[in-house]
C-alpha cells in the first residue's frame, strides 16, 4: 500500500492548506476582498486551461496537476460564496415562524446563484475532459459537487454540529437556514452511499497496478474520505474547527479591531 500514502498525503495537505487559507482570507477585513478574489480568479484561470491540457496526459503527473487544478477552480466557487461575491438574490434571514417548503426555497434564494456556477463550471470541466485519457479533475470536481450539497442538505435538515463558527460575519444570515437536531433522515443515506462509492473505488485502486490509475484513484479516494470526514465532523462531539484553528485568527483578530476603540 506504499503507492497510496504518497496520493493519499498530497490531497489531506491541499484540502487542508487550501480550505485553511479560504477561511484566513475570508476572515480578514471586506476592504481585501477583491484583491484576494483577484487572485483567486487568476489561479482558476491558469488551473482551467491546465486543467484542459492536462487532460491529454495519462502519466502520474498528469493525475497530480489535473487534481491540482480542480481544486484552484473549486477554490474560487468557495471564495465567491464565501466572500459575498455569488451567493443569491436573499440576503437575509427568515422570521421565526418561516417552515416547511417555502423555508426550503428561501434558503435556496440564498445561495442559488452559486449553484448555478457550480452547475455552469462542471459543464465546462465536463467539456474539458470529454473523451480525454486524464479524467482525475473531472472526478475531483464531482466528488467536491456532490459531497457540498450533501452537507448543504444535511445542515438544513437538522445536525447536532452546524459548524457556524467558520461563517464569517457579513453571511451570518445563513444560520437561518441551519437546523440543530440529532438526526435527519439524509444523513444516513449520505454517509452509507458515500461509503459504497468509496468502497468501489477501493476496489478498483486494488486491481490495477498501472501507475496513472494508481495515482488517480488514490487522489479520488482520499478527497471523498476527507468529504466523508467532514460529514460525521456534522454529528461526532468533535471540535471540527481546532483542525484550523490558525485560519480562524484572522476572523477574531477582526472582531478585536472592531471591538477596540480608536484612539484619539
Amino acid at each position: 500500500m506504499s503507492e497510496f500514502v504518497v496520493p493519499a498525503g498530497y490531497a489531506a495537505i491541499v484540502w487542508w492548506f487550501t480550505t485553511g487559507i479560504i477561511l484566513y482570507l475570508d476572515g480578514l477585513p471586506q476592504r481585501t476582498f477583491r484583491w484576494s478574489m483577484s487572485a483567486a480568479t487568476v489561479l482558476a484561470c491558469i488551473g482551467a486551461y491546465v486543467l484542459h491540457t492536462s487532460s491529454m496526459d495519462a502519466s502520474v503527473n498528469g493525475a497530480y496537476t489535473a487534481f491540482s487544478c480542480a481544486i484552484a477552480v473549486w477554490g474560487w466557487l468557495e471564495m465567491s460564496f464565501l466572500m459575498g461575491y455569488i451567493t443569491g438574490p436573499r440576503r437575509h434571514a427568515c422570521g421565526d415562524r418561516c417552515c416547511g417548503f417555502a423555508h426550503f426555497l428561501h434558503a435556496t434564494e440564498a445561495i442559488i446563484y452559486n449553484e448555478i456556477a457550480t452547475l455552469l463550471v462542471a459543464m465546462a470541466v465536463v467539456a474539458g475532459t470529454w473523451q480525454a485519457p486524464n479524467r482525475v479533475a473531472l472526478w475531483t470536481y464531482l466528488v467536491l459537487w456532490a459531497m457540498r450539497l450533501s452537507a448543504k442538505l444535511n445542515l438544513f435538515l437538522g445536525v447536532p454540529n452546524v459548524g457556524d463558527k467558520f461563517l464569517p460575519a457579513h453571511l451570518q444570515y445563513l444560520k437561518g437556514f441551519f437546523k440543530k437536531r440529532a438526526m435527519n433522515f439524509l444523513f444516513p443515506v449520505s454517509v452509507s452511499a458515500s461509503t459504497i462509492v468509496l468502497t468501489l473505488l477501493t476496489r478498483r485502486f486494488l486491481g490495477t497496478d498501472e501507475p496513472f490509475k494508481v495515482v488517480g484513484y488514490a487522489l479520488t479516494i482520499s478527497l471523498l474520505a476527507l468529504a466523508l470526514l467532514e460529514h460525521w465532523f456534522m454529528v461526532l462531539p468533535l471540535p471540527s474547527e481546532k483542525m484550523w484553528g490558525w485560519a480562524l485568527r484572522s476572523d477574531r483578530a477582526a472582531e478585536a479591531a472592531a471591538l477596540t476603540p480608536l484612539d484619539g
